[in-house]
């Protein structure tokens, strides 16, 4: 899936949420779950008593632990911890191998562990009006199960290995321990920032929380190639300081001036970007550069198509806008609907 900078030079933000859309879907509750009640906030660490529990340490040799590294390097829900939590994070989690039709977790089950996977298919699953639908898929990278874990709700997809696959688990006590402590500081760096946002203004403050607990910081130096046009679309991104450059070449007009980059905008704080091939599942229709020093927050795609599902509409409004700027640019907005390099 790829999708295109914001072509938009208006302050409008566009965000999406991750394949198992927690705000609309029904989870189905399965009666005999071992908590009596569920609570859908998220818990507090200040009031957490689960510190006073030992470290989860689960023993590993050089070449798992190599495995594990490489499998967790990219996800983002892991970017903010420093060295020593990260440390123990790793430390905690446990290798499990799975096998095709294997249920990895079930729609409405208490949950129990994080995963992060290392390799393998998983079709995602969601019972809604009695019908199990495929929502999506995840390709031999990702993770899944935080929300469970971070708003005490059940499960709210199913989980199904369609391959061989190996993922890595992280315990719910362990989760919270740390991941959830180190989002209550997020929370606090992010929050007046998240609620600025234009194309955010629409969700509810409860969502806009968990569009927090998700995204992650990257920066970048001037020059610097945020997405590249034609590539597969992985992630979405929100500017919070510096300028970003939204540039593209025409595939319609190769002929022209070499096929040169041409401008088409710029992205300043509260601005997004990389929304149009995650809307379109296309390649992305345009490259973005850093213009000096630049902070994005970043959500992946599974958080974008979870969590951002309110804001789709107005995401999908902005592509008529795009086509409207390239038509005045290229006289054409082929390149919209068939991007690539």
């Amino acid at each position: 899936m790829g999708h295109t900078s914001n072509l938009s030079v208006s302050g409008r933000t566009s965000a999406h949420d991750d394949f198992v859309d927690t705000s609309s879907s029904t989870p189905v509750i399965n009666r005999y779950s071992r908590r009596v009640s569920v609570c859908a906030e998220a818990f507090n660490p200040d009031e957490d008593e689960e510190d006073t529990e030992p470290r989860v340490v689960h023993p590993k040799t050089d070449e798992q632990r190599c495995r594990l590294q490489e499998a967790c390097k990219d996800i983002l829900i892991f970017k903010n911890l420093d060295q020593e939590q990260l440390s123990q994070v790793l430390d905690a989690m446990f290798e499990r191998r799975v096998e095709p039709q294997e249920h990895v977790i079930d729609q409405g089950d208490d949950g129990d562990n994080f995963y992060v996977i290392e390799r393998g298919l998983y079709d995602i699953f969601v019972a809604r009006d009695g019908q199990s639908r495929c929502v999506g898929r995840y390709d031999n990278h990702g993770s899944f199960g935080e929300l469970a874990l971070m708003y005490n709700t059940p499960r709210a997809a199913t989980i199904v290995a369609t391959t061989d696959g190996a993922l890595w688990g992280l315990d719910r006590v362990t989760f919270r321990r740390i991941i959830l402590k180190n989002n209550a500081k997020k929370r606090k760096m992010y929050e007046i920032f998240v609620e600025s946002v234009p194309i955010l203004k629409s969700l509810e403050p409860s969502e806009r929380m968990k569009i927090v607990d998700v995204i992650g910081e990257k920066n970048y130096k001037d020059g610097d190639r945020i997405i590249a046009q034609g590539d597969k679309a992985d992630c979405f991104y929100i500017v919070e300081s510096g300028e970003v450059k939204i540039m593209m070449k025409s595939k319609t007009k190769s002929g022209q001036e070499s096929n040169q980059e041409v401008e088409i905008t710029r992205c300043k704080r509260g601005q997004y970007f990389g929304e149009l091939a995650l809307v379109t599942n296309k390649p992305r229709a345009a490259s973005a550069y850093a213009v000096e020093d630049v902070k994005c927050l970043v959500m992946d795609v599974q958080a974008f198509e979870r969590l951002l599902g309110p804001c789709m509409d107005i995401m999908k409004r902005n592509i008529t806008h795009y086509e409207e700027q390239l038509v005045a640019l290229f006289g054409s907005s082929m390149d919209l609907r068939d991007p690539g390099k």
